[in-house]
């Protein structure tokens, strides 16, 4: 898998099963240099995040999974059909993640993982809009540090990122439960 992610090593029993299920590789080996992308494969972009997860954090298991997993589903998205959750590239991120696990923090992250920046861009920044989000988060902390290190990644915008932080100060500590304050 290292050929698809750059530098990954299965450190866990779910990552060794991950690296052989041919529909994620098949998803970390799709595309191409594009906006907010421009390292272009899916696992290119997995292996900034795994690059920049810490070694010794607690959440570091849950954080590689996610990074995993969280785009590889892009390639089954059909542009010319719009949007819906069967052609949701997080849906059906979250849709697979269920043969890995029912943990309803991860899968709720996997699921969410670009609201932040939907809401950013569309809602012109709506903080109400982004605490309504968080209050469907199972582990604020955990969402919030993901969407950080997605965030974080060569191309992305660095306003979302501010906006992100300036608007979620504190907000692990205010939608409990959170193993991590923001």
């Amino acid at each position: 898998m290292d050929a698809l992610v750059p530098g990954f090593v299965a450190e866990t029993p779910r990552e060794h099963a991950l690296a052989g299920d041919p529909l994620l590789r098949a998803g970390l080996a799709w595309g191409r240099p594009r906006p907010g992308h421009p390292e272009g494969a899916v696992g290119a972009h997995a292996g900034a995040i795994l690059r920049a997860i810490d070694v010794g954090g607690e959440l570091r298991a849950d954080l590689r999974f996610l990074a995993l997993v969280h785009d590889a589903f892009k390639f089954r998205v059909v542009p010319e059909r719009g949007w819906s959750p069967d052609n949701d590239h997080a849906v059906l991120a979250r849709r697979f993640a269920e043969r890995y696990t029912s943990d309803a923090r991860l899968l709720t992250a996997l699921e969410l993982h670009d609201e932040p920046y939907w809401i950013w861009k569309t809602a012109d920044g709506c903080v109400a809009a982004l605490h309504a989000l968080l209050e469907r988060v199972p582990d604020t902390g955990l969402f919030l540090r993901f969407v950080e290190l997605d965030a974080s990644t060569a191309g992305k915008d660095p306003g979302l990122l501010a906006w992100v932080r300036a608007a979620t100060r504190g907000a692990a500590r205010r939608h409990e439960p959170s193993r991590l304050a923001a």
